[in-house]
């Protein structure tokens, strides 16, 4: 290991945990009670570095991500690595004091994703911090040994952590069927943009074009090695509506009221819809822009989009600059419901791919770091304590955005 794994935890050391009680409210309290005698396949795990996602701001900020809704308190975190205290009695492949990245999903086994391969879509997958499953940014858990994956000689608990979302990019690609040659658009410049524009290199990609918002995520995606990047402007703000003083004559005749009052509900209502077209007309040339100076930067209509954003702006444009038999795959889903060109796609043979987590790509994402193809190191830009002002200030930080990439608790 290339990080110091000092510091094993005491029989007598409490074990703390953060826990999601309501909006904005984070506490360090005990975690749930961990069994006195391991199972036989199970190990004792002391957290050492644990990310924030996406989903944990969400669930913070709103209490739910997309259809998973949190309604009691729950211990967040899933992007986690640690070391080894303890194994049970059958477990063979992992000793205490091996650094481990941990996946976390437990599934069935026995249902047909399972049996066909796809255990990330099995209905019964417990998944940390996904209501109700408790997550892992804790001082210790107890965890299957067979989802706990040893960290090569060389990498950082931090990198063992960062294998969660470097699952998402690599399991995006692969969804994709990125071949050598391709050319390659990413929408979103995130940490998952940025993973998949890593990946999508090491699988062949000719050209990766990076398109975001941010100028200063466009900068990283640039040291990463992205062939070009889009700084796609941001939609204008709305111009304040004109509110209009009309005079009240004295009289307070009702009939007369009720007229006036129609007349201004037609007339607001007359202005809301050419405010609506107006927005739409907007709407459609930044489209139109971010078509144009991707088709430009990509010379041409790209073989893959991977739209890591997944609003219905960057889905259009996805299908748009697609070629025809090309695959467009939605990995961010900003949006539940949105309105698309379906027809274009069907018409040009376009595949539309979901992505949803990830599966067997634990033991791929640690040799793509360990043979250093892929460097994560770079987007963990802010690092944090796990004490109780750190906590929030931790997620303070990640939900701002700002330059931050990757937030890491070192535990």
């Amino acid at each position: 290991m290339g990080e110091n794994v000092d510091g094993v935890a005491t029989e007598n050391q409490e074990n703390l945990a953060a826990w999601l009680y309501g909006k904005d409210d984070l506490r360090i309290e005990p975690y749930v009670p961990l069994p006195e005698n391991l199972g036989p396949h199970d190990v004792r795990v002391q957290m050492k570095a644990v990310g924030i996602c996406g989903s944990d701001v969400h669930y913070l900020k709103h209490l739910c991500c997309g259809p998973f809704v949190v309604r009691e308190p729950m211990v967040i975190g899933h992007e986690s690595a640690g070391v080894v205290l303890e194994v049970g009695s059958g477990v063979t492949n992992l000793s205490p004091g091996d650094g481990v990245a941990l996946e976390p999903g437990l599934v069935c086994g026995k249902c047909r994703p399972c049996a066909t391969g796809r255990y990330n879509l099995c209905p019964d997958i417990a998944f940390f911090a996904t209501p109700p499953v408790h997550g892992s940014l804790a001082n210790e858990i107890v965890y299957p040994s067979e989802r706990c994956f040893k960290i090569p000689e060389g990498l950082t608990l931090e990198e063992g952590a960062m294998c969660e979302p470097l699952s998402v990019g690599v399991h995006a690609c692969r969804r994709a069927g990125i071949r050598p040659g391709d050319k390659v658009a990413v929408l979103g410049a995130g940490p998952i943009g940025l993973v998949v524009l890593m990946v999508a290199k090491v699988f062949g990609a000719s050209k990766v074009v990076v398109a975001d918002l941010q100028e200063s995520r466009l900068a990283m995606a640039a040291k990463l090695g992205a062939t070009a990047t889009l700084c796609v402007s941001k939609r204008a703000e709305k111009e304040e509506k004109e509110k209009v003083q009309k005079d009240n004559p004295l009289d307070p005749d009702p009939y007369a009221v009720a007229i006036a009052m129609t007349l201004v509900e037609e007339e607001r209502e007359h202005e809301e819809e050419k405010e609506k077209q107006q927005e739409e007309k907007q709407q459609q040339e930044k489209e139109d822009d971010m078509v144009s100076g991707l088709r430009s930067l990509l010379d041409g209509d790209a073989d893959v989009v991977i739209d890591c954003v997944g609003m219905e702006r960057t889905m259009t444009a996805a299908i748009a600059i697609t070629r025809p038999a090309g695959r467009v795959c939605m990995v961010g889903l900003a949006q539940a419901e949105m309105k698309l060109p379906i027809a274009s796609a069907c018409v040009r043979e376009v595949d539309i791919v979901g992505v949803f987590r990830y599966c067997h790509t634990y033991p791929l994402c640690l040799d793509l770091m360990a043979s250093k193809r892929v460097d994560v190191k770079p987007l963990i830009t802010h690092r944090f304590r796990f004490t109780k002002e750190d906590l929030v200030e931790a997620f303070e930080t990640s939900a701002r955005g700002d330059d931050a990439i990757k937030v890491m608790f070192n535990l």
